[in-house]
């Protein structure tokens, strides 16, 4: 995935970046590929940069007078997609100087974007603010904090942090402690770390730098997983700036729907009532939903929903579907009428399907994470279903579904959409509409648990 295409960039924008681990590679890859797309760019700093190996069609403008670095920047840009500005070259420590942030604004009229380095790191994985920190310009749109996951496991000190006394302040470590993952979590969502200067009005995606192998990327996860739910945050980028594939994932927020509103007119009896190993049904598939690394959990009752509501954690949301009766297609419009506003995807889970794992439905959001498709559906002996989960573009389609057809019908009309995860096994994704369905569900539950 493309930087721009995971930090959602349009044009108009002005990106400051802050944070350690790699921010001027970021600055580059970001421009370069804005660049390609036939963008005019500006890169710059209200600190210090070290200057660029310049590319095509990329040229270096340098002035301390805002009305001639206006002009250059101007006549450099009829000529060059992505240009580099500063005020002054410092020749002892090969660097650039940055400009006024007040100037920026201006630099925007002259071009799509302007993205702006706003701190130094002095070539550290991991920093904490000084109080002078960071320079963001008031017209930043888009506010990206980045740390370097190869911080993870190194002594907290000034040879891989800098400022190692304001990141002991800010996390609880000891100077000298080997530094965790969960430090970087809590830098992340600071008010006093990643998350200082973020003018309130931006929208703010941390970048996980740095991941280039598994286990980079399974730390890089377990610190999304605890901060993608913070509220300043719109996304969670995780990958390498360096490599061919900026973005390996991009975590976003998605809302479990748990649909359960139905009758089970062909069982009889509230399916979702049905004991199995001492609990509700019901309470088997929440139970692992939870468990998992969505926002929040919407259940759609219809159907006996005051026996059924007995059965719902607290930090389920309940929604009531006073059209129950006209099929599965009026549940999703309720639980999509219920869910976060910030949502940018939905999970839908029967709530018959027992069997279903964490495992799973992991695997269903982290395909998600990793792709730019709308469409992730669970997979087995080649037939697609549900569990899936539907990105927010497809909203309108699954909204104007009539009579008692799901998400299914929306995955057979965009196959060209849809990332498959395979299931591990095919009884993961049994539903229950018959009693022998259940009598099975019951057998498979006691071997699993002898």
């Amino acid at each position: 995935m493309h930087l721009w295409e995971a930090l959602q960039v349009h044009k108009g924008e002005v990106i400051s970046l802050v944070g350690a681990g790699g921010k001027t590679t970021v600055m580059y890859r970001l421009g370069r590929e804005l660049a390609s797309l036939g963008w005019r760019v500006i890169a710059t700093t209200t600190t210090m940069i070290r200057p660029p190996s310049l590319g095509v069609g990329e040229a270096v403008v340098v002035s301390s007078d805002p009305v001639e670095v206006l002009r250059l920047a101007e006549e450099t840009l009829r000529l060059h997609s992505l240009i580099t500005l500063a005020a002054k070259r410092i020749e002892a420590e090969n660097k650039l100087k940055g400009i006024e942030p007040d100037l920026v604004e201006e630099l925007l009229s002259l071009a799509d974007a302007v993205i702006v380095e706003a701190d130094g790191a002095r070539g550290r994985s991991l920093k904490a603010p000084a109080a002078y920190e960071p320079v963001v310009p008031t017209a930043t749109t888009l506010f990206v904090p980045i740390v370097g996951i190869d911080a993870v496991g190194c002594t907290l000190s000034e040879e891989a942090v800098h400022r190692p006394q304001l990141v002991a302040e800010l996390t609880g470590l000891a100077l000298g402690e080997v530094i965790p993952a969960a430090a970087l979590a809590r830098l992340l969502i600071h008010e006093r770390g990643a998350l200082k200067g973020a003018p309130a009005y931006a929208r703010v995606m941390p970048f996980i730098n740095k991941v280039q192998d598994a286990n980079a990327l399974a730390i890089a996860r377990q610190i999304a997983r605890q901060i993608k739910g913070a509220p300043p945050l719109a996304r969670v980028l995780i990958g390498a700036a360096e490599t061919d594939t900026p973005v390996l994932e991009c975590w976003r927020r998605v809302s479990a729907i748990v649909l359960a509103a139905g009758a089970s007119k062909r069982f009889g009896v509230p399916k979702q009532l049905l004991p199995l190993a001492g609990k509700a049904i019901i309470e088997h598939v929440l139970e692992t939903v939870r468990a998992t690394s969505v926002d929040e959990v919407v259940v759609v009752l219809g159907h006996a929903a005051g026996q059924i509501a007995e059965h719902i954690p607290a930090d389920c949301r309940m929604v009531f579907n006073e059209h129950w009766e006209a099929g599965i297609s009026s549940s999703i419009r309720a639980g999509l009428e219920a869910i976060d506003r910030r949502a940018e995807a939905v999970l839908f889970v029967l709530a018959d399907q027992p069997l279903i794992t964490v495992a799973a439905l992991e695997r269903i959001l982290e395909a998600y994470y990793a792709t730019t498709k709308p469409i992730v559906a669970s997979e087995c002996q080649g037939q697609r279903g549900i569990p899936a989960l539907f990105d927010r573009c497809l909203f309108p389609e699954l909204k104007n579904l009539q009579g008692d057809v799901g998400g299914r019908q929306i995955i057979a009309r965009f196959p060209d959409k849809v990332v498959s995860v395979e299931v591990e096994s095919p009884e993961i994704l049994w539903d229950i509409d018959t009693a022998t369905d259940y009598e099975k569900i019951l057998e498979r539950t006691k071997q699993m648990t002898s």
